[in-house]
């Protein structure tokens, strides 16, 4: 079993001296459950990582909003993530930006087909056997990163709004537009549950169920692993899945003690290599240029043997949340 000592453990202590601001906040916060340093959470907001984060968006071409991985949509949840301070009314445009298109009046339009092909000859959110195929991570991570970053308005109602009208009969959410699908897709319920969850709305636990019952990563009805990729470390996750991500979720609603993640748990905890644990993956290439897939940050790589100080630090908290330590 993993031990959580403090600032006597050698992992914790070596995260504790490395120049990022962002690791030592979420460090100091996370994982030994300090209170948050308004001090500490200025330095991350004038760090090289933010800046390189900003520097797409705030240029004079910035990206769309939904560019992989450098548009305004993704950078906020990234300086969420960080411990970027909150209520800073410099990010107000970006803000605006968002909200604009996950708020377009196209979201407020659905419309019955009944295959797949149907379902991209209009504009709007096609609805197959009365379930509603939306791309719910997308308001979801808003909804988050917003509430996260003291930039929620009234608005942000709205955005939970439009995730309460889309849900499934089995509280989650699927974009699927195959009309046979029947089940919400873990990819299009984390994000949904957490927005929901900072935003308070009580269907984030019943959105939970979605993972709780599958264990986090095995399907209901034979026990099997659902994707190979689920048992992969990544950082960042993005709109993706894997373990920790769901660990993560299961944390934020105060749901690690149940005994569904329990198997979860054992496996995040078999990854740790002697430093840390590493990222086996990952969904960007570190660049500044603007392209699909890049990413302006340096997230520390991926490598199955050797360990990733950012999966590190999220590992130890998600630990230290479930009490093993």
């Amino acid at each position: 079993m993993t031990t959580i000592r403090g600032v006597d453990d050698p992992i914790v202590e070596a995260l504790l001296g490395v120049p990022e601001p962002a690791l030592r906040w979420q460090v100091r916060t996370r994982v030994l459950g300090e209170p948050d340093d308004a001090a500490l959470r200025a330095e991350v907001r004038e760090s090289t990582l933010v800046r390189r984060l900003l520097a797409p968006v705030l240029g004079p071409r910035p990206p769309g909003v939904y560019a992989k991985w450098q548009g305004a949509h993704w950078v906020l949840g990234a300086l969420a993530d960080l411990g970027y301070p909150p209520g800073d009314e410099t990010l107000h445009p970006l803000r605006e930006q968002v909200l604009a298109v996950w708020l377009d009046e196209s979201y407020y339009r659905t419309f019955e087909v009944r295959s797949k092909a149907a379902s991209y000859r209009r504009a709007g959110v096609p609805v197959m056997h009365g379930r509603a195929r939306a791309h719910a991570s997308q308001q979801g991570y808003a909804l988050w990163y917003l509430i996260t970053l003291g930039l929620a308005d009234e608005r942000c109602d709205r955005l939970a709004e439009r995730l309460l009208s889309w849900r499934w009969p089995d509280g989650g959410w699927n974009c699927d537009r195959v009309p046979g699908a029947d089940t919400s897709s873990f990819c299009e319920t984390l994000l949904p549950m957490r927005g929901l969850h900072a935003h308070g709305s009580p269907q984030a636990r019943e959105a939970a169920e979605v993972f709780l019952r599958r264990r986090l990563a095995f399907r209901a009805s034979t026990g099997e692993l659902i994707r190979p990729d689920f048992v992969q470390l990544h950082h960042p996750l993005y709109w993706h899945y894997d373990i920790l991500g769901g660990l993560r979720g299961m944390a934020e609603l105060g749901l690690l003690g149940d005994p569904r993640c329990a198997d979860a748990l054992d496996l995040l905890e078999s990854m740790r290599l002697p430093g840390g644990w590493p990222a086996h993956a990952r969904f960007h290439r570190t660049s500044a240029e603007i392209a699909l897939h890049h990413d302006c940050a340096d997230w520390g790589g991926a490598s199955s043997r050797r360990p990733n100080p950012w999966v590190t630090a999220e590992a130890l908290a998600v630990l230290r949340a479930a009490g093993r330590g």
